[in-house]
């Protein structure tokens, strides 16, 4: 599928975004997620409220993948039905180009799922164990019922729900509502293979218990994802930085310095060149990485060196402007967006 979108895409943008509809419940499918999680997907397909009725009982989504009260009479742009299941979304606009095919992979997906609206499923499990905010003891029923032991490590893995899987990750998985919107996200065995996709993020082993931090610096590797390369980001390469990153970034901190990379990245070449000076441990190196001459990169540093107020190259300036550039690239992540028209 993923082959056919690249070779589509250059040929027919419209059609191409309609297999990326496809393929996005081909992998809901594919990781077993609940109803629940199929009706937040669409949802964020569609940009509106997504409802679902079948054997007597309603159900309704937002974008954000909340559950929302009974329908009180509110508009339908789309309805579909199927063998007396009927979803729709909500709204009084014309119905968009691809609201008709959401509806009818969701109608398809449900159908097979057949979820019965048990109460342990709205209880979004999966959710609350990865909730820092909820009691540990909560946590740790939810991670029971989800048969994860709690003698065992694991990692969380979290992508977009368009993200282009070469190997899917083994392990449960569900769609989470997040700030920036619902994503996919799984939890799998340290041991196990990772997944193998882009773009993906993948926090550091944890126990059930802390599963949690798991999350959020899993959230910190995707949105770090520069949206080029095929392979993950993993916390793990962060470091200690991960936990610290999570941190500011939550509590939406933003000092002097990150004002002052702002500055530099305003420039044609300025986040290219700090992503070298970061990533690498001399001017010679970071040269050939950018494939620039020296002379070049020495007038860049000096610029920089202007704008900074500190070397960036030395004792302490390296690691303020590591940490200054992280940050900086996790407020302008658009990773997460999802763009489904």
């Amino acid at each position: 599928m993923q082959e056919l979108l690249g070779r589509l895409g250059a040929l027919d943008p419209e059609a191409r975004q309609s297999l990326r509809v496809i393929a996005c419940f081909d992998e809901l499918m594919s990781g077993n997620v609940p109803t629940r999680a199929l009706l937040a997907a669409a949802a964020a397909l569609c940009g509106g409220v997504v409802g679902a009725q079948y054997e007597g009982r309603v159900e309704r989504i937002d974008r954000r993948g909340d559950r929302l009260g009974p329908d009180v009479g509110v508009s339908r742009r789309c309805v579909h039905d199927l063998d007396g299941l009927r979803v729709w979304v909500e709204g009084e606009a014309p119905a968009h180009a691809n609201d008709a095919l959401v509806l009818e992979r969701l109608a398809l997906a449900i159908r097979v799922r057949v979820d019965p609206f048990s109460e342990g499923a709205r209880r979004r499990d999966l959710a609350v164990v990865l909730d820092a905010e909820v009691a540990e003891g909560e946590r740790l029923a939810a991670a029971a019922r989800l048969l994860l032991p709690t003698d065992a490590r694991f990692r969380v893995v979290v992508a977009p729900l368009f993200t282009a899987w070469e190997r899917h990750p083994q392990g449960i998985e569900d769609v989470v509502a997040t700030p920036a919107g619902p994503v996919h996200v799984a939890v799998i065995g340290e041991s196990v293979p990772e997944p193998a996709g882009a773009p993906v993020g993948i926090g550091v082993a944890a126990s059930v218990a802390e599963l949690p931090v798991s999350y959020r610096t899993a959230l910190v590797a995707v949105r770090l994802h520069d949206g080029r390369s095929a392979a993950p980001v993993r916390a793990d390469d962060l470091g200690g930085l991960a936990v610290m990153l999570a941190e500011q970034f939550e509590r939406g901190l933003a000092g002097p310095d990150q004002e002052r990379v702002s500055r530099v990245a305003a420039h044609s070449w300025g986040e290219s060149t700090l992503d070298a000076l970061v990533r690498t441990t001399s001017l010679r190196e970071a040269a050939r990485d950018l494939g620039i001459h020296p002379s070049t990169l020495s007038a860049r540093v000096e610029s920089i060196v202007a704008t900074l107020g500190f070397d960036p190259l030395t004792g302490l300036g390296r690691t303020r402007l590591g940490t200054a550039f992280l940050l900086w690239r996790l407020r302008q992540s658009r990773v997460l967006d999802v763009a489904a028209r």
